[in-house]
């Protein structure tokens, strides 16, 4: 499974969004998304976080705030995103080489061409409550996502042993 990181950088109630614009053959391309990318090996979650938002942005965060994790299925293709926001950071944005930099206002962002996945978490960001999400997808197409914390207790509770997504319903047995 492929480990990454995604921040949320906060500024006059506003995110900084990266719409993705300007990579060749890019699977968020048209999407507007945190800032992030992958933790390379010997990396904690933190030190990739910032890590990827100098590369991308040129800032450097004094501060993460952790917010969870949300696994990500594709088809074949699985992802465990660590979810991170900051408010206190410095320096100056540079231009980034995989799309356009932008403030956008929080409340505005769920308008925004975001991954239907992302509408799940985005608003919990804004809670104290810890993240633990599944979001799945099947041939790019958006399936459902669902709360693990939430399934967990109901699969202990009804002492249920397997459950599965299919055409956005979760089938439990």
């Amino acid at each position: 499974m492929v480990e990454t990181v995604l921040c949320y950088l906060i500024k006059d109630d506003s995110y900084l969004m990266l719409y993705r614009n300007k990579r060749e053959n890019d699977m968020n391309e048209g999407k507007y998304i945190g800032i992030g990318g992958h933790i390379e090996k010997g990396e904690t979650k933190e030190e990739a976080c910032i890590r990827e938002i100098k590369e991308e942005t040129g800032l450097t965060v004094n501060r993460l705030d952790y917010h969870g994790k949300v696994e990500f299925q594709n088809d074949n293709y699985k992802e465990l995103m660590y979810l991170f926001t900051s408010d206190d950071f410095s320096g100056e944005l540079i231009e980034c080489n995989e799309g356009t930099l932008c403030f956008v206002k929080i409340d505005n962002v769920l308008d925004l061409n975001i991954w239907e996945g992302d509408k799940l978490f985005l608003p919990k960001l804004k809670t104290n409550e810890l993240i633990n999400m599944k979001v799945v997808y099947k041939n790019g197409i958006f399936e459902g996502g669902y709360n693990l914390w939430h399934i967990k207790n109901l699969l202990n509770q009804c002492k249920i042993k397997h459950m599965k997504m299919v055409k956005k319903k979760v089938l439990l047995y």
